[in-house]
């Protein structure tokens, strides 16, 4: 098994310099204004749309920026939201409110409204979290929990390695704000070969070399292509329902993102989810529903 310390020489070394936390490509598009306490303004941009719609993780972290500002605390602990409508680039208001605001942990929500043809505004995401300062946490562990078994970064494979042909049509632009290579093990749906097991497993991080923090981590449980595609689907897989436990704040580096589907059903199916640092650290958790289309 291969670890994000042994990665970290294989991993490509960008021509510029790393964006840095707080300056880069992820925090632009997931910037908020503050129009009066308790409203925020934002832009959801294009540059993170797959298929026909804006990403549900990046949607989450735009939202998890406006209740970190309304907040006492910075850091989600956990982040639970209902994806009502699909979201499309272009303007948004957030409204956010505090539910309660505690000594170690605080709890609000926040919807996410956007306006339709006829001007009436329509919200899209309904979000109930809990913010706490995950640097106060007490350091012991104790996990029968393992990192993901992934080959080494060269020996996995990123968008660049696609063969011509596409799985799914319709855009892919966040490809291209990622550094994701996938394992191989998990890639038949590629070319045409699907395993039939409902797994996707990957090294993750941002295209411009941002370092990951809590917040991106809620962009990451939801960015690798959905575990329907090996189990010989394709099209699009809505998220109805996504859950995120953020457990530590990652280490610089690369991370590992694992994704296992156990039940489809109904035209339904759950996708859990862990995110492991270059320290060997699980620092986030997730489990969402999503729809399927089964023809």
């Amino acid at each position: 098994m291969a670890t994000a310390a042994s990665a970290a020489s294989t991993a490509p070394t960008p021509a510029a310099a790393a964006a840095r936390i707080g300056d880069s490509e992820f925090d632009r598009d997931t910037a908020v204004t503050r129009r009066e306490p308790g409203v925020y303004d934002t832009e959801l941009s294009a540059g993170w749309t797959i298929i026909s719609a804006v990403n549900g993780g990046y949607l989450l972290a735009v939202i998890g920026r406006a209740l970190a500002d309304a907040l006492p605390h910075a850091d989600p602990f956990t982040v639970s939201a209902h994806y009502l409508t699909a979201s499309a680039p272009g303007p948004a208001v957030i409204r956010t409110d505090v539910v309660r605001a505690g000594r170690s942990l605080s709890t609000g929500q926040a919807s996410l409204f956007q306006f339709d043809e006829e001007g009436r505004e329509v919200e899209r995401i309904r979000v109930l979290a809990s913010y706490g300062d995950l640097d106060a946490l007490p350091d012991d562990v104790r996990t029968t929990a393992e990192p993901p078994a992934i080959p080494p970064l060269d020996q996995c494979f990123g968008a660049q390695d696609a063969p011509d042909h596409r799985p799914v049509p319709g855009s892919s632009a966040i490809a291209d704000r990622l550094f994701l290579k996938l394992d191989p093990a998990t890639l038949g749906w590629a070319l045409g070969e699907p395993s039939g097991k409902g797994e996707m497993r990957a090294w993750f991080g941002l295209a411009d070399g941002r370092d990951a923090d809590p917040l991106s981590l809620l962009l990451a449980v939801d960015a690798l292509p959905p575990t329907a595609f090996e189990m010989g689907l394709t099209g699009w897989v809505p998220t109805v329902e996504l859950t995120v436990h953020v457990r530590h704040r990652p280490a610089p580096g690369p991370l590992r993102v694992s994704i296992t589907t156990r039940n489809l059903a109904g035209g339904f199916l759950e996708e859990d989810a862990e995110v492991w640092d270059s320290e060997d650290r699980l620092v986030a958790q997730s489990r969402q529903l999503a729809r399927a289309r089964l023809s």
